[in-house]
C-alpha cells in the first residue's frame, strides 16, 4: 500500500477539497438512499429469517453512510445540511437506489441490491490505495460487509431462480429488464470526476469499473438463464443521479425520510455520530 498523499484536510487545497467533497457525497447518499429503500421491506419480507437479514444490511449500509458523511463533516459540513436539509436536487446517488420498490417483488429487491453491491465491492477495492488517508482508513470494514451483502442476494437469486416457477423467473427477469439501465448509472461521472482520479482519491477511472463489474454480473446472471441487455445498446435513462438530476420517486422519498424532522422542527437532530466521535 502508497503513503496517501493527503494526511488529511489540512493538506487539501481549494481544488483537492471539492474534487474529495464530490467523491464523499456520492459514496454517501448511494449508501444512505439504498439503505431508505431496503427498510420500506420491514415486516413484509418472504421470511422472519430474510426479514432480519435485510434489516441489517440497510443497518451496514447506514453505517457506510455514516462514515463517508463523518468525512464531511470534517471538512466542516454539519450534518443538518448534509442529510436533512440539503435540498434533494443537491443529492448526486445514481437513480438505481432511489427507484420505488415494486410492491411486493422481492426479485426486485434482491437483484438490486446484488448489482449494487458488486459495484460498491469494486468501488470499495478502488479507494483501498486512495491519497486521502482518512479515507484509506474507513475501508477495510466496509469491504467485509458488501461481501455479505452481496452474497446473501446471490443466495436468493439463485433460489428464485431455479424454483421451477415460471412465474418467478419471470418476476426476476422483469426485475432486471427494469433495473439494468438504471443500475449502469453507478458508473456515470458527476462533476469534477477527472480530478478525483488525477488525484488519486480512486485509483481507477469509472469506466475501468463498469467493465469489472459487466465481467462479474453478466456471467452471473446468464447462468441463471436470464437474458441481459446488451450494455452498449441499453437505452440510457433520462436521469442518472449524477448531477443532481433525479427521477420522481426521489423527491416522493425525500419528502418521505425528512418529514418528521420538518414537522418536529428539531433544533438539533439525532446525529449519525456515534458517543464520542
Amino acid at each position: 500500500m502508497s503513503t496517501p498523499r493527503f494526511a488529511g484536510p489540512d493538506d487539501l487545497g481549494d481544488s483537492e477539497r471539492t474534487a474529495l467533497e464530490a467523491l464523499l457525497f456520492r459514496m454517501a447518499d448511494d449508501e444512505y438512499v439504498a439503505a431508505e429503500r431496503y427498510i420500506e421491506w420491514q415486516i413484509f419480507a418472504p421470511t422472519l429469517e430474510s426479514d432480519l437479514a435485510l434489516a441489517n444490511v440497510a443497518q451496514d449500509e447506514y453505517g457506510h453512510a455514516r462514515l463517508w458523511y463523518d468525512l464531511l463533516q470534517d471538512l466542516g459540513y454539519e450534518e443538518q445540511e448534509l442529510i436533512w436539509e440539503r435540498p434533494p436536487e443537491e443529492w448526486t446517488h445514481a437513480t438505481l437506489v432511489e427507484l420505488e420498490t415494486e410492491p411486493g417483488n422481492w426479485a426486485d429487491t434482491m437483484l438490486r441490491t446484488y448489482l449494487y453491491d458488486t459495484a460498491e465491492q469494486l468501488r470499495m477495492e478502488a479507494v483501498v490505495d486512495s491519497s486521502y488517508a482518512p479515507l484509506c482508513d474507513r475501508v477495510e470494514k466496509v469491504l467485509a460487509e458488501e461481501s455479505y451483502h452481496r452474497e446473501h442476494a446471490q443466495n436468493w437469486l439463485d433460489r428464485l431462480a431455479d424454483e421451477g416457477s415460471e412465474e418467478s423467473c419471470t418476476r426476476v427477469q422483469t426485475a432486471l429488464d427494469r433495473l439494468f439501465p438504471h443500475a449502469l448509472t453507478l458508473f456515470a461521472a458527476g462533476p469534477h470526476e477527472d480530478d478525483i482520479v488525477d488525484l488519486g482519491l480512486r485509483t481507477e477511472t469509472l469506466a475501468d469499473l463498469r467493465t469489472e463489474w459487466l465481467d462479474i454480473v453478466v456471467p452471473y446472471l446468464e447462468s441463471l438463464g436470464l437474458d441481459v441487455p446488451e450494455p452498449d445498446e441499453v437505452a440510457r435513462p433520462e436521469t442518472t443521479g449524477r448531477d443532481g438530476d433525479h427521477t420522481d420517486d426521489w423527491f416522493d422519498l425525500y419528502e418521505e425520510f425528512t418529514a418528521t424532522y420538518r414537522q418536529l422542527d428539531f433544533e438539533k437532530p439525532t446525529t449519525l455520530r456515534g458517543e464520542g466521535a
